[in-house]
């Protein structure tokens, strides 16, 4: 096992007196995972913070946890290499699930681009991981460029690109698969808000 991974013989897990049911009765509404995922310049951020501002004026208790955010700090000391990505998801997912238990409604932006890391994550948070695939190909995600990386990705500027000179692993069976090639902004928000009314995750 990993260093960074192994838990010392002399930690015990300590029970809290306000239990994740009575935080959820006090907030309206259960705590669960969006994960949403895809490539750079898929709309994961602007998706995940749009149903955030949805969720909010629902008077819904959320927090968002962007994939730039956190190399800021929680995650300032990995690289983008395969082995920095999977660390980065790791730290996340444990992250979220601390919200979870708070009956927080967590929002993650993160590319995760290999299927294992997301299976990892939703083998830890369990029925509160929900995957939302930003689905939009890689010729429009490039297109858009917003940031200057893909640009600088094909002219050898970047290693370990997702998408050029990294793979990602599109979901096989996501909660919800989202048009944000093509469909507004507002329809993407209204499929996520919708999976969340059906799961009773909101009202």
């Amino acid at each position: 096992m990993d260093d960074k991974t192994m838990k010392s013989p002399n930690v015990v897990w300590h029970e809290a007196e306000v239990s994740r049911a009575m935080r959820e009765e006090l907030n309206g509404h259960r705590g669960a995972v969006l994960w949403f995922t895809g490539l750079s310049g898929a709309g994961k951020s602007t998706l995940a913070h749009a149903v955030e501002r949805r969720l909010y004026e629902q008077g819904a208790h959320t927090f968002v946890i962007d994939g730039d955010n956190v190399r800021h700090g929680l995650c300032a000391d990995l690289d983008f290499s395969d082995a920095g990505r999977v660390e980065n998801i790791r730290r996340v997912a444990e992250v979220a699930g601390l919200f979870v238990q708070a009956g927080v409604l967590t929002l993650t932006a993160f590319i995760s681009p290999f299927r294992s890391d997301r299976a990892r994550a939703r083998a830890l948070l369990g029925e509160d991981f929900i995957e939302i695939y930003c689905n939009t190909p890689l010729d429009v995600c490039e297109s858009r460029d917003v940031k200057g990386l893909y640009k600088r990705a094909r002219a050898g500027e970047i290693a370990d690109f997702t998408g050029i000179s990294s793979p990602y692993e599109p979901p096989e069976a996501p909660e919800v698969d989202v048009d944000t090639g093509t469909q507004a902004l507002d329809v993407c928000v209204d499929q996520v808000m919708a999976y969340l009314r059906q799961r009773g995750i909101i009202a």
